[in-house]
């Protein structure tokens, strides 16, 4: 299966294709603006693979959470590529492509990690999280929904070990105490990358679970871009 992925919901912009066991990627974080480079990186990854977007089975589409701005261009670039090559596209929200960073290291798809706490910085004092369990056929599966609150409002759906990973355990170091979490240093340290989108989206496409592009969503969870003023003002430590 050929399954095209882009991601430009978070700080980082990546594409991947996923051709039978081969993954060719591209990635970058900072730097130039995500509009200015996702299709550049979707240029480099097919012609390294010598394939066209026509001969491609899907596309795999980073719908969120994360950015406003981001998560607006990975709908619309999955879109208008989809569209113009008669595909279907693959919804896959940020915390599951970061859990499946974790699921898919045991050498078996999904397999690698019993339970995992996937959470990103919302920035204003929040963070988007979920929590995972392995699931052979679709890779992973949700033990809770995807949610947005201060680094409090995290709760462990069941009792257990957790696997934590994602930026917002290196933006809320409290996070890491939570009990029955298990947190890699270098794993506060990570992002959404399109190779697990990649993945996900062949598991997913195998299902035929395959959308018209026109039914691509995205996926914010809070419809608040900034604090204002006063808001700033009352973080601040007094």
């Amino acid at each position: 299966m050929r399954v095209l992925a882009v991601d430009t919901a978070t700080e980082a912009c990546s594409v991947a294709l996923l051709s039978g066991d081969e993954v060719i990627c591209r990635s970058a974080e900072g730097g130039l603006a995500h509009a200015q480079l996702v299709l550049g990186m979707v240029e480099a990854v097919l012609a390294e693979a010598e394939v066209s977007l026509s001969l491609l089975d899907g596309i795999a589409a980073s719908i969120g959470p994360g950015a406003f701005t981001g998560v607006r261009i990975s709908v619309a670039v999955a879109q208008g590529l989809a569209f113009g090559a008669g595909l279907r596209v693959v919804p896959v929200t940020t915390l599951e492509a970061l859990a499946f960073q974790v699921l898919g290291r045991g050498g078996v798809m999904g397999l690698g990690a019993g339970a995992v706490l996937a959470c990103l910085d919302a920035r204003m004092g929040e963070v988007y999280w979920g929590c995972f369990t392995p699931d052979a056929a679709r890779g992973l599966g949700w033990s809770c929904p995807a949610s947005v609150g201060p680094p409090e409002s995290v709760v462990l759906p069941t009792p257990g070990t957790y696997r934590g990973i994602g930026r917002g355990f290196g933006a809320y170091p409290g996070l890491a105490a939570l009990p029955g979490l298990e947190l890699d240093p270098k794993d506060s340290r990570a992002l959404p990358n399109a190779r697990e989108f990649a993945t996900l989206g062949a598991l997913r496409l195998a299902l035929e679970e395959g959308l018209d592009p026109a039914d691509l969503c995205p996926l914010y969870l809070r419809d608040k871009v900034a604090l204002t003023e006063a808001e700033r003002r009352q973080q601040k430590p007094q």
